[in-house]
């Protein structure tokens, strides 16, 4: 989906307006063949193609909805620690990914620039957890010897906290 004109207030942080973006409401059912069209729960089914009622994930302004959540990718740079409060100043944390997906989504709308994402650990020593402190399952290798993580186009690279970047911020989006 297209982000149109990203802009911040005075502390770098996205405007709280709520959009709609319209997306596809997935169902985790197969269709079954039918002769005739026919309505089941909102879907229309036909010779067992499913076409999928539309439904609207409502996400703040400047934030991209994907999937089950809304991203916010920032256009000015501070260190893990302050990119992580000005996430939670969104009632949001550093993002997070589940799945493959969701990772590449992240890297494909970044843009060139590095940034943090919500992986960090006590040490080079130490296992790698998310800001909510669950550990990350290590899916996606991480590059380097820092305690913070940052997305970068050849994936997942550690730095340490001061450095200043950008960063993704994520969150569950609502449906309406």
């Amino acid at each position: 989906m297209e982000n149109a004109g990203r802009k911040n207030d005075e502390s770098g942080v996205a405007s709280q307006m709520h959009r709609k973006q319209k997306i596809i409401c997935h169902v985790n059912k197969y269709a079954t063949t039918r002769e005739s069209a026919h309505k089941e729960h909102g879907r229309t089914m036909r010779s067992g193609i499913e076409y999928h009622r539309p439904c609207y994930a409502t996400c703040p302004r400047e934030w991209i909805g994907f999937g089950n959540k809304c991203f916010y990718f920032s256009e000015d740079m501070r260190n893990w620690t302050s990119s992580q409060t000005s996430c939670m100043a969104l009632e949001a944390h550093l993002a997070k990914f589940e799945s493959l997906e969701e990772l590449n989504f992240m890297k494909r709308y970044k843009g060139p620039s590095d940034h943090w994402i919500g992986l960090h650990r006590k040490s080079s020593h130490h296992l790698w957890r998310w800001t909510d402190n669950t550990e990350y399952n290590s899916s996606v290798l991480t590059r380097g010897e820092g305690e913070c993580a940052y997305l970068s186009d050849r994936g997942i690279s550690s730095a340490r906290d001061y450095t200043p970047k950008k960063w993704i911020c994520s969150k569950s989006n609502s449906y309406t």
